[in-house]
């Protein structure tokens, strides 16, 4: 994990526990106005996060593949997974991959264009690619 030096380890939030990680998981996102379900990862052991860098970095048991209905996407997420997160947008992204036709290609920036549930959300690959989707497409409804 390039993202996760000694350093950013020293002053972060760790959390574990597959129930607690997946709770800050979702409060990390939705500090940052990102979707709630945006990481639905299972089997969390860590959630790491560095206020200070943006640093957050996820550790779960095994990589799953998540298919997100509203687009009908698929995206593979490691058993790593890091970022720098700010308000609106997930840069230096690792561990997440969307199926395109016939290949995986690797995610490494989310992007809001406006900060608002009916807005839409960037995908974006180290080539340059990018796809549009809603941010609708991304939220899981809370359970109270």
């Amino acid at each position: 994990m390039g993202l996760v030096t000694d350093e950013v380890r020293a002053r972060a939030e760790i959390y574990t526990g597959d129930e607690l990680c997946r709770q800050k998981t979702k409060e990390v996102l939705k500090e940052i106005d990102m979707p709630n379900g945006l990481l639905p990862l299972k089997d969390i052991e860590e959630v790491g996060y560095d206020r200070e860098t943006g640093v957050v970095w996820l550790k779960q048991k095994k990589s799953i593949t998540h298919k997100f209905e509203a687009i009908g996407k698929l995206v593979s997420y490691g058993t790593e997974v890091t970022a720098v997160v700010e308000v609106g947008k997930i840069k230096k992204l690792t561990g997440v991959k969307a199926k395109e036709v016939f290949i995986w290609v690797t995610l490494n920036e989310l992007a809001l264009d406006q900060p608002t549930s009916s807005g839409k959300i960037n995908f974006r690959t180290l080539t340059g690619l990018s796809r549009t989707f809603p941010v609708s497409a991304f939220v899981v409804p809370e359970v109270v």
